[in-house]
């Protein structure tokens, strides 16, 4: 991600209270059919994430979602309203007997939901959707066993305005929509468990009006206009953290073509910035190549990048395989957003804590970058972002909350700790050796800080505790940069 700086229509209250009446009746009443004998325990609402511990459901692991969206935008209607008709497919393992497990869904109407295609009840308490399946499919719900679980919803997709006051869920564009999901905001458009421990593969079908395009992640598999009306299929078949799945429904330019490696690039661009884009999106297949040969193989099928107009979004995302940028990007950003396809999107924070994994490394790439194509060290890039008081906040790998994991720290003073561990091992064989090991290890994956130092001791054979005492945790900028760090 860029570092960031820091509407839904109504029913009138009486015709609202009824409907929440009759639906709290139903449900209620469905939940006592259904779940008679049902053995197991509920799964749990929430992972215990350090930020955010009711994102997620324990319980079981999802394997594959597909989704299929229907899709209204009227971009001249003021005020503005989305419509979504939604259908989501989850395919998960049971991780525990279960007799009930939760969905996280915000805003959204649920209409039906079922489990190995038998009707199960549904509970709703803000963005924690429960549901009881019905006794019959007990079997299906033992540990181990895999389920499938089908929610039809609709209603109004939100606009989630997170902690640091950035906006994320479902965004407005200038002739379109944007779905983007750090941290929380995938919850908007689909249920799911969404936590970045829980990677999946996606099927997404999109259907806009005639003369719109909806682009997801992944690559395309068809595209059907019938009367008025679009579909659009996309499949990604590496997994992908939900936080990373995105519709982008607009008026774009599109094109599709290779790297010399044979990665397909595929890119849309608003026509407005298509002119402005042209450079940066010529040097994806540069950027990916030297990339690779830095970090390791690409993680994916496919690379690329979808550039909005300025504004539309605010900042630029590291959506799997095409990020998503406010404009056209610089080669930095470009870089920095490119390199996340290796740490943050195939590796994948286990928990929200530790987003410098994600953000210092894509910081160092932008050094790296500097020095091998502008004659830029990255010592220089290190000493400036050691001299910058926004670094020195507080500690990369302990945010003190939610507001502050797109802040200074997790980007340059993350990139540091790389920088310091390159010069303490004074061997850059050894270190690039090491991050791609790193890439290599947990390709795919989720990954902590402590997995981290603790591959990187092994790696080393050297125990490195002065270095993350000093440059991962500690409160405060060392008077001497160079000094060693001893244990």
């Amino acid at each position: 991600m860029e570092q960031r700086t820091q509407i839904r229509r109504t029913a009138p209250a009486a015709a609202l209270l009824l409907v929440l009446t009759t639906l709290t009746s139903t449900l209620t009443t469905a939940c006592t059919a259904v779940t008679a004998g049902v053995e197991g325990k509920p799964g749990a609402a929430g992972l215990r994430d350090p930020y955010f511990p009711r994102l997620g459901n324990g319980g079981y692991d999802v394997t594959h979602y597909g989704l299929d969206l229907d899709v209204d935008v009227d971009a001249h209607a003021r005020p503005r309203r989305d419509e979504l008709r939604g259908t989501a497919t989850i395919t998960a393992r049971a991780t525990q007997d279960l007799s009930s497990f939760n969905l996280d869904l915000a805003g959204l109407d649920v209409l039906s939901a079922s489990v190995e295609g038998r009707p199960a009840a549904v509970n709703r308490a803000g963005s924690e959707l429960t549901v009881r399946p019905d006794a019959a499919v007990e079997d299906q719900l033992r540990k181990g066993r895999t389920f499938r679980t089908v929610i039809r919803y609709s209603g109004a997709p939100e606009t989630i305005t997170d902690r640091d006051q950035s906006k994320e869920g479902w965004l407005k564009t200038a002739d379109g929509s944007l779905a983007l999901g750090q941290p929380t905001g995938s919850m908007a458009w689909f249920p799911g468990n969404h936590h970045p421990s829980d990677k999946a593969t996606y099927d997404i079908g999109v259907t806009v009006p005639k003369g719109l395009t909806a682009v997801s992640n992944g690559e395309p598999v068809s595209r059907r206009t019938t009367g008025d009306r679009t579909a659009f299929r996309w499949r990604t078949a590496e997994p992908m953290a939900s936080y990373l799945a995105t519709v982008a429904i607009g008026r774009y330019t599109t094109k599709s073509t290779k790297t010399p490696q044979g990665i397909t690039v595929f890119t849309a661009v608003d026509p407005e910035v298509a002119r402005g884009s042209a450079s940066a999106l010529a040097r994806i297949p540069e950027v990916t190549g030297w990339a690779a040969g830095r970090f390791g193989p690409y993680p994916f099928s496919s690379t690329g990048a979808v550039i909005e107009r300025r504004g539309d979004a605010g900042y630029a995302l590291e959506t799997q395989n095409r990020p998503v940028f406010p404009g056209p990007p610089s080669t930095g950003l470009l870089v920095h957003e490119l390199a996340h396809q290796w740490f943050g999107n195939s590796v994948t924070p286990a928990s929200w804590q530790d987003m410098w994994l994600n953000e210092g490394f894509a910081t160092y790439a932008e050094w790296l970058w500097a020095e091998d194509k502008e004659d830029t060290p990255t010592r220089e890039s290190f000493d400036a972002a050691f001299l910058d008081d926004d670094n020195w906040a507080f500690p990369p790998a302990d945010p003190p909350s939610a507001a502050e994991l797109s802040s200074a720290p997790v980007y340059g003073r993350g990139a540091m700790v790389l920088e310091r561990l390159r010069q303490t091992m004074d061997d850059d064989k050894a270190f690039f050796g090491l991050l791609r090991g790193w890439a290599r290890a947990h390709r795919h994956g989720n990954a902590s800080t402590d997995d981290f130092t603790a591959y990187a001791e092994k790696r080393t054979g050297r125990d490195l505790s002065g270095l993350w005492k000093t440059w991962l945790y500690g409160d405060g900028r060392p008077e001497d940069p160079d000094a060693p760090v001893t244990p």
